[in-house]
C-alpha cells in the first residue's frame, strides 16, 4: 500500500534518512543527523511529502517529492528527492510503484516537468530508465589536491 506518510512515519524516516543519504550518495557523503533534520524541514517547510510503502503496517520504503525551480528559467517544476526502500524488502518490486505514486501526483498538480538527481552508479538509474526518465543534465567533479 502506498499512501502520504504520517507524523509517526515521517518520525520513523527520520531515523533512517542519513543510511540512505549515504546509499543514495554511493557512500561518498555520511551526512550528521542535524544535517539531515536540516535538509527534511527546509523541504517539507517549502511544500514536500513523503510517499510510503508499507509491506504488512511496516514502513517498507518512501519517495520524496515536492515543488522546485529550474535553475535558470526559474520556471516551476516538479521534483522526485528521494527514493528509498529499507533493505530488507529490496528486490520485491517496490521502487517502480513508489515512483509511478510519485509521478502521478506530481502530474495531476500540474508540473510541466518532473526531475530527480541521481549519483553516478546509483543502482536506482535503472528505474529511473525505465520510467521514462533521460539524462538532461551531467554534474562533474574534480578532486582538487591541496598543494602545500
Amino acid at each position: 500500500m502506498i499512501a502520504k506518510a504520517t507524523e509517526e512515519e515521517i518520525q520513523e524516516i527520520r531515523t533512517k534518512s542519513a543510511d540512505a543519504l549515504f546509499e543514495g550518495t554511493t557512500h561518498q557523503f555520511q551526512p550528521p543527523t542535524e544535517r539531515v533534520n536540516e535538509l527534511i524541514d527546509n523541504a517539507l517547510q517549502k511544500g514536500c511529502y513523503y510517499l510510503v510503502s508499507r509491506q504488512e503496517n511496516k514502513l517498507a520504503g518512501w519517495v520524496f517529492v515536492g515543488p522546485s525551480a529550474d535553475f535558470f528559467s526559474k520556471a516551476e517544476i516538479g521534483f522526485i528527492y528521494e527514493l528509498y526502500i529499507l533493505p530488507e524488502y529490496r528486490g520485491q518490486g517496490l521502487a517502480k510503484p513508489l515512483m509511478q505514486k510519485a509521478i502521478d501526483e506530481l502530474s495531476i498538480k500540474g508540473y510541466p516537468e518532473i526531475r530527480l538527481s541521481v549519483h553516478a552508479g546509483n543502482f536506482a538509474q535503472h528505474v529511473y530508465r525505465e520510467l521514462g526518465f533521460v539524462d538532461k543534465q551531467i554534474s562533474m567533479s574534480l578532486q582538487v589536491v591541496k598543494r602545500p
